[in-house]
């Protein structure tokens, strides 16, 4: 793969995920040429897994139908932790302890 990339295609990303998948190359091998950081490939080839998880489903969702799953289950974790955060105060504050 060309080290001078400057723009990362959809095409390029892919060609480099696969060959990590593959074995070629290492996530921290494909850093250290292409000067990414690691999270970000490793970014890529989560997301490349996902999407290969979904092409092979007998009825694959489409993306946005993901996405909008996603952000529900983010939004219902946030409502959790939120409801728990008030009633860890409440009872801090029946408790007569001092907020942290």
């Amino acid at each position: 793969m060309d080290d001078e990339i400057k723009r990362w295609t959809a095409r390029r990303k892919s060609a480099l995920v696969l060959e990590i998948i593959q074995g070629k190359t290492t996530v921290a091998e494909a850093s250290r040429a292409h000067d990414l950081p690691p999270s970000e490939i490793e970014k890529w080839v989560d997301d490349g897994k996902r999407g290969m998880e979904n092409a092979l489903r007998a009825n694959p969702q489409d993306l946005r139908e993901q996405y909008e799953k996603q952000l529900k289950d983010l939004q219902e974790a946030y409502g959790e932790a939120m409801l728990e955060l008030r009633a860890r105060k409440k009872l801090q504050s029946l408790l007569g302890e001092d907020e942290k």
